[in-house]
């Protein structure tokens, strides 16, 4: 047996370079935490995968730093419409084209390789962050005093192993890591092949639109997607007495295709059978080893939130991390990241689900009632955005565990670039917060109408004082007044929330 090399020292240690793994590094570099992140591949997958993301992903991206740069790469999505068989409107998913209170549009299209690319492009920005691609991890073995990560460098055959605090598993469905902690999956029960096809347009077909279209036709079920530049997506049900490689060769995927498009019109990219799933890991951690991403969860792409999901698994577990390698806070806080995202995550899946159902016409009625009825024209979907699990939030408290918004200060830049990936307390005015050196040093940023005038009309509407927000952009809890205030403070300060960002 060849030489294993003699270890080396990392705080974290990231199986997996996709967009969730690569946002996570991103976040531990913001906070200084010394990070490998060890990659199977050599580079980025050149094609199509996840196509939309939300205006909460994009403060995310925002938070690293890289929302600018990964804007040009984007277009707008105006929404999603479901059509029956006959092209008859069901229902209307319309999207806003301005800005929600997250400070970023409700829906964007991308190409997964540009948005992969920005992303590991900005890692180059933290002399404590390494990639190594061309590492395939082997063998996870933890202790009290951390993990020994056994990985083969592909590129050379040689076998390396380096020491961690903790390993997060962003290696996707067939995780690894996920093997390691001994998780189970809980099923919720949707399981079908599709067939997915990216074309490239060889001239503009404006026709197709730029709405997604959902086509209900029980005979063959297929959705439509507008993607960046020239690229078009078709999903398209596969019958179950259908073989998978004879439904993605060409001559088929062009018949499918016809009724839309002709070779004429475009050239394949690519024709692929995929399964789509609905599952939720059991087990998010055990001891020093994570999960997130497709490695905790996986969705059926109706909503689109697959990716975006991991997008939140990162933002929520990055700080917890920090605040305990270099905050001294106790491991359990990472109990806090299971309880929080895993009900958050079943809610979408769950609605995917039910929108599939009203796709495939099994389960119209059903349904249909997650949008809201209006007289003589299709339902309009409205989709709330589920809470976070309880976890850290202060229960009984007005607007717990939703997001925050996000407030134009007085400068007229976006209230993030001010308070970072951080602790943020909102409140009118510090005049009754006697304990704002304490805040200060627990590394808690303070916002006030001094800073952002929408703070107050905000806190105003929903009858408080103050609210605490933590660096995923969650409320923890609120106050209504002076002595929930004073109980607010308490909760933000005892262990140090979060290490001051780099």
């Amino acid at each position: 047996m060849q030489d294993i090399s003699a270890p080396e020292d990392y705080d974290v240690v990231i199986v997996g370079r996709g967009p969730v793994g690569a946002t996570l590094a991103n976040l531990l570099g913001l906070c200084g935490v010394r990070t490998l992140v060890l990659e199977r591949e050599a580079r980025t997958y050149h094609l199509p995968r996840a196509v939309h993301f939300d205006d909460e992903c994009m403060r995310v991206f925002q938070t690293i730093g890289l929302a600018e740069a990964i804007l040009p790469q984007t277009i707008l999505s105006p929404g999603m419409l479901f059509l029956d068989a006959d092209g008859k409107m069901l229902l209307d998913w319309s999207r806003p084209q301005t800005p929600t209170p997250m400070g970023w549009n409700l829906s964007y299209r991308f190409h997964q390789p540009d948005l992969e690319d920005v992303l590991i492009g900005g890692l180059a920005r933290f002399a404590h962050v390494t990639l190594q691609s061309r590492c395939e991890v082997f063998a996870l073995d933890q202790d009290e005093h951390g993990v020994r990560v056994r990985y083969e460098d592909l590129s050379n055959g040689k076998l390396c192993e380096v020491r961690a605090a903790y390993v997060v598993g962003c290696d996707g469905a067939r995780s690894l890591v996920r093997r390691f902690i001994g998780s189970g999956m809980d099923d919720l029960g949707f399981h079908e092949r599709w067939l997915v096809i990216d074309v490239l347009l060889k001239r503009a077909r404006e026709d197709l639109g730029d709405y997604s279209i959902q086509h209900c036709n029980p005979a063959r079920p297929a959705t439509y997607v507008r993607g960046t530049g020239t690229r078009r997506r078709w999903e398209i049900t596969v019958l179950p007495h259908e073989d998978s490689q004879d439904v993605a060769q060409p001559a088929k995927v062009w018949e499918l295709l016809s009724r839309w498009v002709t070779p004429d019109d475009a050239a394949l990219e690519r024709a692929a059978v995929y399964t789509f799933h609905s599952v939720i890991a059991q087990k998010w951690r055990s001891g020093r080893l994570l999960l997130a991403g497709d490695s905790a969860h996986q969705t059926p792409p109706f909503l689109g939130q697959g990716m975006c999901a991991g997008i939140r698994d990162a933002a929520n577990l990055a700080w917890k991390l920090a605040a305990i390698i270099q905050g001294g806070t106790a491991p359990d806080l990472l109990d806090t990241y299971q309880s929080e995202r895993q009900p958050h995550v079943r809610e979408f899946i769950e609605l995917a689900i039910r929108l599939g159902g009203i796709i495939n016409t099994r389960a119209i009625e059903a349904g249909l009632a997650v949008g809201e009825a209006r007289p003589n024209a299709p339902a309009k979907l409205e989709v709330k955005k589920p809470l976070l699990g309880p976890g850290l939030a202060l229960a009984d408290l007005p607007l717990s565990r939703h997001l925050a918004p996000q407030f134009v200060l007085g400068n007229g830049e976006r209230s993030d670039d001010r308070t970072g990936y951080r602790h943020v307390l909102l409140v009118e005015t510090t005049v009754a917060l006697p304990s704002r050196p304490a805040l200060a040093r627990a590394g808690i940023e303070i916002l006030t109408v001094d800073d952002a005038k929408g703070i107050g009309d905000w806190l105003r509407e929903h009858g408080i004082i103050a609210a605490l927000v933590g660096p995923d952009r969650y409320i923890r809890g609120t106050a209504r007044n002076e002595i929930e205030l004073e109980r607010l403070a308490a909760a933000a300060i005892p262990p140090n929330p979060v290490p001051s960002a780099a």
